[in-house]
């Protein structure tokens, strides 16, 4: 079973969609259990850093989480939540997140050419191979964001070119990070969460 973990943040209605379009069977749930007992988790998010760490610390679903990957448990963190996947985001105030993967979460350069929020279809350039980024180089999906993940180059699967270069899939072991949105990112981004699924049943044995 993959667990999309609730904690009011967003986008949750597309993943679950996503999801049963490719036959999975998952649940939306903040139930820390079934989080603990997952075969893998999904971390959607929409919104701001602090508001969603301050969430997921109010549902005590922090320890849990961090509890399910160090007990070998793959995680996939979207858009907002790739962004809780490292060490602090700058939104707002300096926040700690869930330092799964070492880096910051900074906002994106605003250039006359480039607008923020990073908003569109952008391809990507996939800077070394990972689980998810078979046949990625060079196709497009949908980005929606206005902060990105400073993290050491090592830890960056594939990127984005916005005034900067865009993190645009991060991983760290089992814990692995989409800064656009897969599930809605036609084929494409249905294709990188098979992928997910596929090392979550892999890894479940």
């Amino acid at each position: 079973m993959i667990i999309v973990i609730d904690y009011d943040a967003g986008n949750t209605a597309n993943v679950l969609r996503a999801l049963d379009k490719i036959g999975v069977r998952a649940e939306l749930s903040s139930d820390k259990e079934k989080i603990l007992t997952a075969d893998g988790l999904i971390l959607p998010g929409v919104g701001a850093y602090p508001a969603a760490m301050a969430e997921l610390k109010r549902r005590g679903l922090v320890s849990v989480i961090k509890k399910a990957v160090t007990g070998g448990i793959p995680l996939l963190g979207i858009c907002l939540g790739m962004q809780l996947l490292t060490e602090k985001g700058l939104e707002h105030e300096e926040t700690a997140g869930l330092a799964f993967i070492p880096g910051v979460c900074r906002e994106i350069p605003a250039e006359e050419a480039y607008p923020v929020p990073h908003m569109g279809w952008n391809s990507l350039a996939v800077k070394q191979e990972s689980s998810l980024t078979a046949g990625l180089q060079g196709r497009a999906v949908y980005f929606v964001h206005s902060y990105f993940t400073d993290v050491p180059e090592a830890y960056i699967d594939a990127a984005a070119d916005y005034s900067i270069e865009i993190p645009a899939m991060i991983h760290k072991n089992h814990v692995y990070g989409a800064q656009f949105h897969p599930e809605k990112s036609g084929d494409t981004g249905l294709g990188i969460i098979e992928k997910f699924v596929a090392l979550c049943q892999k890894s479940a044995g």
